[in-house]
């Protein structure tokens, strides 16, 4: 057991702090695929390692400053906000999370957007995409919700898998905790699997080897999809793809953003659907697209809005 408190590892001002080089950016990426969220405060935040009692808690600049058991973890986190080192929670919340092999770097051009429009605490949640199964992530957003303060407004915004972890905390949460749920805001989701998953499934190695949360959308889809719910509240989806039957993967039938077809997004229920000409890696830069987030988070209805070439997009009603 480690712990590193006070002393050189804070006295220094984070606004001061060097530029983080391609190389440590590489580093934290690779890391936080073994790292899932249960306690977010602004950008601290306590991990556990998945299947384990192994815990850490970092700061904003994502340094470790305190690692042991999750007991130990969770009073030095209690330590800090006692302190009034990690900032309170206060008002709505809006739960930010990626997608499979990801981190949540990968979300921070969208999480910088909401921030700088939402009257809301925005939050990013990590987790060991490939590391654990999606029930087990849905459990650890559980952890993460629970936190929150009691009658706090929660709504999410997923990209690609993490939208099944938001269902598939649904599909676990209680009455309390889901009466809390305001809006959900869908990017790329594979509601209705994939058909990458799919033909990978098909070779034996890729089956095989696929882990965690892969697992369940290459190997055992037909086991998982009816645990995860539709959302009891209002949510709109935001497909990519070309607007016709090309799409932009020729290895996929139908309209596509490279990755998911836009019927694979598809979920009957959904309070709105936005068609917009971008890939799927690509969704959390879009201005479009974090405008569209950011109205259907507001207003529960997304925008007529220009694209970054300048074509007019209307949501599909």
């Amino acid at each position: 057991m480690a712990v590193v408190l006070g002393g050189a590892a804070w006295a220094e001002d984070d606004a001061a702090a060097d530029e983080v080089t391609w190389l440590e950016r590489l580093r934290l990426s690779a890391d936080a695929l073994h790292w899932s969220d249960e306690l977010v405060r602004d950008d601290w935040r306590l991990q556990r390692r998945p299947g384990t009692d192994e815990c850490r808690i970092l700061d904003p600049r994502e340094r470790v400053v305190c690692e042991g058991s999750g007991d130990h973890c969770r009073h030095t986190f209690t330590t800090l906000e006692a302190s009034g080192r990690v900032d309170a929670i206060t008002g709505p919340a809006v739960i930010v999370l990626h997608g499979l092999g990801e981190s949540r770097r990968s979300m921070k051009p969208l999480v910088d957007h909401l921030r700088d429009s939402l009257d809301a605490t925005v939050l990013a949640f990590g987790y060991a995409s490939t590391k654990a199964a999606i029930a087990d992530h849905g459990r650890a957003l559980a952890g993460v919700v629970a936190s929150l303060p009691a009658g706090a407004r929660v709504s999410f915004v997923g990209h690609s898998l993490g939208n099944l972890v938001v269902r598939s905390w649904i599909g676990q949460a209680d009455t309390a905790h889901l009466q809390r749920l305001h809006r959900i805001v869908m990017l790329g989701p594979p509601n209705q699997g994939s058909e990458l998953a799919r033909r990978a499934s098909q070779v034996w190695m890729l089956a095989a080897l696929s882990q965690g949360a892969a697992r369940d959308l290459v190997v055992d889809w037909d086991a998982v999809a009816p645990t995860l719910p539709v959302p009891p509240c209002p949510f709109g989806i935001v497909a990519g793809g070309t607007g016709d039957d090309a799409g932009y993967s020729p290895l996929l039938k139908g309209d596509d953003d490279a990755v998911v077809t836009v019927a694979e997004t598809r979920l009957d229920g959904a309070d709105d659907f936005f068609l917009v000409p971008v890939r799927h890696a690509a969704m959390m830069k879009s201005p479009t697209v974090q405008d569209a987030v950011t109205a259907f988070l507001t207003t529960g209805r997304f925008p007529m809005l220009r694209t970054e070439a300048g074509a007019a997009y209307a949501p599909q009603r």
